[in-house]
């Protein structure tokens, strides 16, 4: 890895989605290669296409085979396959599906033998990139499997709002009997973690949502609170968390009580995201905390009804990769892997 500059990978994701469109137009201009040396994990062949259709034929792109031949002041792309490949953009195709999964494939592979600092990952189809290496249902698990993490947080982030999901891709009927004592003190000491460690705050303020209607509503309407989320809070705050709650969901965010906290765990995919996305969509980051290594996306799909029509905000991949590169910095300067917290010594 680069002691300077990070070395930031960016795998190309489904190219017939907004991938390529999203990455090109985030590299446009040269202000991303001042701060990192972006490494595009795909197709010259793909991307050339797509900077001819989109007309940011400005863009040079350095065509490499091996991280030898990294050029720290220019876009590289490392070509993960020679073939040629049909782009039909805003088709879900076996041939995208199975291009993505290569070029994540081999941008987790440079990232274990210490070639990139972190990898930013475009949009994939979850049900194109399935094959016998890759059954999972997103990039979430995926790394977590390939970097030996048993545990990991779906974070998302902007510079407003910071949520976090305790619960990420499981059907709705499985959540209830998933929120356990021990899975809401492992997410919020993550998440506590990752706020310390990965965005530099000392002592981070966090909420923590009910899982019922107005948190249950003492019992009435349902007892997870009471029996579950609770104690946990109670228990951390005693030992010195800033943690606070279970808050009912439904004001938090409309009345803007989202602003007085670094961190939010919300319970359930839904709960965390469809507020979320409703601040930040544009410049939101989907973050994986948790993991040895560092990895951040857009926090929107393939957006097949638009690809290829060249009216796709990038802002959101540019934030992507901004925000992989200021977690690098942060933690270099901590000297820590943000996996779990240092246990404590017995007594």
């Amino acid at each position: 890895m680069s002691e300077h500059k990070p070395v930031i990978g960016i795998t190309l994701g489904d190219f017939n989605g907004v991938g390529p469109e999203v990455t090109l137009k985030a590299l446009a201009g040269g202000q991303i290669s001042r701060v990192c040396t972006p490494v595009l994990y795909g197709s010259v062949k793909v991307l050339s296409r797509y900077r001819k259709l989109l007309n940011l034929e400005e863009i040079q792109l350095h065509s490499i085979r091996t991280m030898d031949q990294l050029i720290h002041k220019r876009v590289n792309v490392f070509n993960c396959w020679e073939e040629h490949l049909e782009i039909d953009p805003g088709k879900a195709t076996p041939e995208a599906g199975n291009a993505a999964y290569l070029a994540l494939k081999t941008a987790v592979a440079d990232l274990k033998n210490n070639m990139l600092d972190a990898i930013v990952t475009a949009p994939i189809n979850k049900h194109t990139i399935q094959n016998d290496a890759f059954k999972f249902p997103g990039h979430t698990e995926y790394f977590a499997h390939e970097f030996g993490s048993t545990d990991s947080l779906m974070f998302l982030v902007s510079p407003e709002l910071r949520v976090a999901v305790a619960t990420g891709h499981i059907p709705l009927e499985k959540v209830k009997p998933a929120i356990t004592k021990d899975l809401i003190t492992k997410k919020i000491k993550l998440l506590e973690h990752s706020l310390r460690h990965d965005f530099g705050i000392a002592k981070p303020k966090i909420a923590v949502l009910g899982l019922n209607p107005h948190a249950g509503e003492d019992g009435l309407l349902g007892m997870e609170e009471k029996e579950i989320i609770g104690p946990v809070i109670s228990e951390l705050k005693h030992k010195g968390t800033l943690v606070y709650g279970p808050l009912p969901a439904d004001g938090f965010f409309g009345t803007g009580n989202y602003r007085k906290y670094d961190g939010i765990l919300a319970m359930y995919h839904d709960q965390g995201l469809i507020p979320f996305k409703t601040i930040a969509f544009e410049n939101g980051v989907n973050f994986t905390a948790g993991l040895s290594m560092v990895r951040t996306s857009p926090d929107h799909g393939t957006a097949y009804n638009i690809a290829g029509k060249n009216t796709a905000d990038e802002t959101s991949m540019r934030e992507a990769i901004y925000l992989a590169c200021d977690i690098v910095k942060n933690r270099r300067e901590h000297l820590v892997l943000p996996t779990q917290p240092a246990p404590q010594s017995q007594p």
